[in-house]
C-alpha cells in the first residue's frame, strides 16, 4: 500500500528515503483572482502533501477591512494596513508605536485565544483525524516583522542599535503571546508548528547576525524546543538571503526551512546543510518561475536537486503561485520534480 501524505512529508524530514518527493502549492489570492481554472488544474493534477488546520481563534473587535482588498485593513493587534493593489498584503504607513521607550500601545490580541481551549482542540484534531496529509498550525508567529508592524521598518532597525532603551521589552511582549499560541497548538494533533521572520535582503542579512544572535535566535530556539517537547516538527520561513544564520537555525532545532534559495549559493547550502535540515523549497518567483522560456524553469529545478535532493529525503517541492508567477511554470516544475524522482531510482 502507497503511503499517505502524512507518511512521505514524515519520512522525509526523518531521511526515511520517501517513495516521491512531497509536493506544497501556496496560492495567494492574486492568483485564485486572476487564474481560478488554471489554479483548479494545478490542485488537481498535484494535490498538495502539506495541508494548514483550521483557525481555532475568537473574532477581533480590533479587525476592520479585508486583508488582501484595497484599501486600509487593521489586524488584531490594532496595526493598520494601506493596500493599493488587491490579492496581497499591503504596508504600514502608521505605526502604533512612536516612541520604543514606551510600549503602552503594543497589546498582545490575548481576546483573540479561544475561550474554550477543549472544543478548539477537539475540532482541530477531529480534521487531522480525518485528513491523511501532513498538518501545519494554522498560526505564524513572527517577532521581527511584528515589531516592524508595530514600529515602522526604519525605527525598528534603530531600535536594534541600542535594544536596552525599549526594544527588549517589545521583543519579550510579542513573544510571550507568540509562546502562548504554540502552546495551544502543540497540544493538539497537527504534525508542525511554524513561524517566520524575513531576515535577508538580496544578498545579505538585514541586521548583523551578532545582533540576530542575541535578540532572536532565543525566541526560534523556545519555539523549536515547544514543538519537539510536544512530538511537532518545526518549520519557518525566511525571505533573502539567509546563509549567515543557516548553522544557527539548524543548531536551535529547525527541521524544515522555507526559503528563497536562488538568493544564496545553492551549491554551498548543499555542501554544508544538505541532510542536516529539510528545504521545504522554493523555486524562485522573482526571476525563474516569471520566465517565458519552460528551460529556464526545468534548470532552476535541476540545480536545486543536484546540489540539495538526496534520495534518503530532506527536501520538499514548494512553489508559490504569486503575483507575476505564470501557471504554467508551476506545473512545468512540478513535472520536473517527478522527473528527478524517477531518474534517482
Amino acid at each position: 500500500m502507497p503511503p499517505t501524505p502524512r507518511e512521505l512529508v514524515h519520512r522525509c524530514l526523518r531521511l526515511e528515503e520517501p517513495e516521491r518527493i512531497p509536493r506544497d502549492l501556496w496560492v495567494l489570492p492574486w492568483a485564485e483572482e486572476r487564474f481560478p481554472e488554471e489554479v483548479e488544474e494545478l490542485r488537481a493534477r498535484f494535490p498538495g502533501d502539506l495541508v494548514a488546520a483550521p483557525r481555532m481563534y475568537a473574532p477581533s473587535l480590533r479587525v476592520r477591512g479585508e486583508r488582501y482588498s484595497v484599501g486600509a485593513y487593521v489586524d488584531e493587534w490594532g496595526c493598520t494596513f494601506e493596500n493599493a493593489h488587491g490579492g496581497v498584503i499591503g504596508e504600514v504607513k502608521a505605526p502604533l508605536i512612536t516612541d520604543v521607550r514606551d510600549c503602552s500601545a503594543c497589546r498582545p490580541p490575548w481576546e483573540i485565544l479561544p475561550e474554550d481551549e477543549r472544543a478548539a482542540r477537539d475540532r482541530v484534531d477531529r480534521f487531522c483525524e480525518q485528513t491523511d496529509r501532513f498538518v501545519l498550525a494554522d498560526c505564524c508567529p513572527r517577532p521581527w516583522e511584528r515589531m516592524q508592524f508595530l514600529r515602522g521598518s526604519a525605527e525598528a532597525m534603530m531600535d536594534l542599535v541600542e535594544p536596552e532603551k525599549g526594544a527588549r521589552e517589545l521583543i519579550g511582549r510579542i513573544h510571550e503571546f507568540h509562546l502562548r499560541e504554540l502552546e495551544l497548538w502543540a497540544s493538539t494533533r497537527v504534525d508542525a508548528l511554524w513561524f517566520m521572520d524575513d531576515w535577508g535582503s538580496q544578498n545579505a542579512m538585514l541586521v548583523d547576525p551578532r545582533t540576530w544572535r542575541e535578540l532572536f535566535k532565543p525566541l526560534y530556539r523556545d519555539y523549536c524546543e515547544l514543538a519537539h517537547a510536544a512530538g511537532k516538527f518545526a518549520f519557518m520561513h525566511s525571505d533573502g538571503c539567509i546563509t549567515d544564520i543557516l548553522e544557527d537555525l539548524v543548531e536551535v532545532g529547525v527541521d524544515a526551512i522555507n526559503a528563497q534559495l536562488f538568493t544564496m549559493d545553492i551549491a554551498e547550502l548543499g555542501e554544508r546543510f544538505r541532510g542536516r535540515i529539510a528545504f521545504w523549497g522554493e523555486i524562485d518567483r522573482q526571476q525563474v518561475l516569471r520566465s517565458e522560456d519552460p528551460a529556464v524553469v526545468r534548470e532552476a529545478v535541476r540545480e536545486v536537486a543536484r546540489h540539495l535532493h538526496d534520495p534518503r529525503g530532506g527536501i520538499i517541492a514548494q512553489l508559490e503561485l504569486g503575483p507575476g508567477v505564470l501557471p504554467r511554470n508551476v506545473s512545468i516544475a512540478f513535472e520536473e520534480w517527478e522527473r528527478v524522482q524517477a531518474e534517482a531510482r
